[in-house]
């Protein structure tokens, strides 16, 4: 038997001969050691989401569906990390983290709304 060792560990292998890792933990360990930077890059995206989307819930859910931009800023929401757009053919845009969305409606105010059909996506 020649000299294998586990990737991650480096730990002697016995068994199959074309077995890479001693044990599953290992290969976890390894694989998540391999994508760790794109997964990292995904995982601060999605976290942004997740603050916006708890943002306009909670103003949303308090009754606050017009509030002046600043007290987005203030409340940490990032306003150019969205998940999609939906423009209507009268009025404006509204941009969406998942189904709480927020539009322009007036200098420095926005509106918040909530779309219970996010099917269509």
């Amino acid at each position: 038997m020649s000299g294998r060792f586990c990737l991650d560990c480096g730990e002697k292998l016995r068994g199959r001969s074309d077995k890479k890792f001693c044990s599953d933990q290992c290969r976890n360990n390894y694989n998540n050691r391999l994508n760790r930077e794109s997964n990292t890059y995904v995982r601060n995206i999605h976290n942004l989401l997740k603050k916006n989307r708890k943002v306009l819930q909670d103003l949303f859910e308090s009754g606050r569906t017009r509030v002046h931009r600043d007290a987005l800023v203030v409340s940490g929401f990032s306003q150019g990390f969205f998940t999609h757009v939906v423009e209507p053919e009268n009025g404006p845009a509204c941009w969406y983290c998942y189904e709480y969305g927020f539009s322009e409606i007036e200098d420095e105010y926005i509106r918040i709304v909530m779309n219970a059909s996010v099917t269509e996506i």
